[in-house]
């Protein structure tokens, strides 16, 4: 089964965005986590559905990335500039990748592009979506724990479909959040997307194969 529309997933899980863009956020025992970036038009979609599922914006207090692509970091900004104390995780190459002029530029460049293709140019009128170099953050990596009460997040590194991906397994819910390091759906099925190293990309999907 895949779930397409926004909502609970299960206990203590949500899918949030759009189908063809979503995050996802734990609700741990003592915090909530965002997991994923998703395009930056998401924004204001994402306040309603707070407010439309009842979510309490003020226990999230970590988002993490799972690789650096402008459609996996959009909302990042905003919610760094709503909630300073939100604390940004992400691989150590990932904060390389963000830290560099060009990818900042680029980042802003392809965001507002999707955004205008989809109709979706709101949030730019009403919410500082844009990249900027002051946005900074923790890096995690292979073996690493984030604590959020009753829940655990165990950090994988999978390299392939860009030399920065991560992925987030779940112990307690049995839940592995891949991003595009899982491959990208695609209407029935699932396309392969070894973008930055097909050699390595295979070797990540071995290693979470079991998960």
């Amino acid at each position: 089964m895949r779930i397409r529309q926004p909502g609970k997933v299960r206990d203590k899980l949500w899918f949030l965005g759009r189908e063809e863009s979503c995050v996802y956020m734990l609700e741990g025992g003592t915090d909530s986590m965002i997991v994923s970036g998703g395009m930056s038009y998401l924004v204001p979609e994402l306040l309603r559905q707070f407010d439309t599922f009842g979510i309490n914006e003020t226990r999230i207090t970590k988002l993490l990335i799972l690789h650096a692509h402008f459609d996996h970091v959009g909302i990042v900004p905003f919610f760094k500039r709503r909630h300073p104390d939100l604390e940004i995780c992400a691989s150590g190459r990932a904060w390389e990748i963000l830290r560099m002029p060009k990818a900042i530029n680029t980042i802003n460049g392809f965001s507002r592009g999707a955004a205008k293709r989809m109709g979706k140019e709101e949030g730019y009128t009403t919410c500082d979506l844009d990249w900027g170099d002051e946005i900074t953050g923790t890096a995690v990596s292979e073996g690493d724990r984030i604590d959020l009460g009753d829940l655990e997040v165990c950090i994988y590194e999978t390299p392939g479909h860009s030399s920065c991906s991560i992925s987030a397994y779940v112990p307690q819910l049995k839940a592995l959040l891949a991003s595009d390091g899982g491959g990208i759906p695609c209407k029935e099925t699932i396309i392969a997307s070894g973008n930055s190293n097909f050699t390595t990309y295979q070797q990540s999907l071995e290693k979470l194969k079991d998960l």
